[in-house]
């Protein structure tokens, strides 16, 4: 079992940047990949940005790529989003997901654990 709690969300404006942070709660944090996943009203969820147990890979999407660097410090159970070069199309509710495993997936359905998710504004 894990808890995730994110933080770091605001507003800022385009061409800005924030990071994001998620906070695990339990001893096996290293067993977890990790992930952050967006999502705007009455959109589906997307897939932002992976990475496995050990920080050892990266998964990014298109979008966010070369813009967004994800990283972890298991001794701090804290994964961390750096986001540059904001546009306002990041404007979304950020998620924080824990996958038991050493490798991260792309889809919704391959992570057990949530966040409750951090506002991200991004103004033009």
């Amino acid at each position: 079992q894990v808890q995730l709690v994110e933080s770091g969300g605001g507003l800022v404006q385009a061409g800005g940047s924030l990071r994001l942070s998620c906070a695990a709660s339990g001893r096996t944090f290293s067993s977890y990949a990790m992930a952050w996943f967006r999502q705007a009203p009455g959109k589906e969820r997307e897939f932002v940005a992976a990475i496995s147990w050990n920080g050892g890979n990266t998964y990014y999407a298109d979008s966010v790529k070369g813009r967004f660097t994800l990283s972890r410090d298991n001794s701090e159970n804290t994964v961390y989003l750096q986001m540059n070069s904001l546009k306002p199309e990041d404007t979304d509710v950020y998620y924080c997901a824990a996958r038991a495993g050493r490798l991260p997936g792309t889809g919704t359905h391959e992570y057990g654990y949530w966040g409750q998710g951090t506002q991200v504004t991004v103004s033009s």
